[in-house]
């Protein structure tokens, strides 16, 4: 099993790019779980919520881990959770870095803000190129001092398009030529 993460700043084309992947590749596809939650909740998050988002985005997780499909796409992982928190609320639970750092990713999809407009949605909270700059800039960073395996994506959706596909063929290697579209 291969496990690919769809990592970055918001509106850079996460959820796009893991349905295009996915139809392109299969594989089983894991959402975002704040989205879920916030959908639920009906409104916006607080600190407290934390903890239960990056629970919830684990059990999804883990769910699809347990199916062991071939290729696992993540729209998300705890890194935004704990980016997120850290932006709008200045901290974020330990534990939560640390559950990160236990588990491994093959490769992560680092998408840029550059090249492509911010869509709101209403949930998007970032529409300043500089916000999402920051939160790339972060992203790479963390993604830089632990070691972890990535490739950043940028320019228009379709250059984004061809590079995700590009990346995840070469993370494939030869399985990808066995998945029929």
């Amino acid at each position: 099993m291969k496990v690919l993460v769809l990592t970055g700043p918001e509106s850079s084309g996460k959820s796009w790019l893991s349905a295009e992947i996915q139809h392109r590749f299969g594989g089983l596809l894991v959402g975002e779980y704040v989205r879920y939650f916030i959908d639920q909740q009906g409104r916006d998050t607080d600190y407290a919520d934390i903890p239960a988002i990056a629970q919830g985005q684990l059990a999804w997780e883990d769910a699809a881990r347990a199916a062991e499909p071939h290729l696992l796409i993540l729209d998300t992982h705890l890194l935004s959770n704990m980016l997120w928190s850290r932006t709008l609320f200045g901290d974020c639970p330990a534990w939560i870095e640390q559950q990160l750092l236990s588990r491994a990713y093959d490769l992560h999809l680092l998408l840029s803000p550059e090249g492509v407009d911010w869509i709101s949605d209403g949930q998007r909270c970032q529409p300043q190129l500089g916000e999402r700059q920051a939160f790339f800039d972060a992203s790479r960073e963390w993604l830089d001092h632990h070691r972890q395996a990535y490739r950043v994506v940028g320019g228009n959706w379709e250059q984004r398009r061809e590079q995700a596909l590009s990346a995840v063929s070469q993370l494939l290697g030869d399985s990808a030529d066995l998945v029929l579209v």
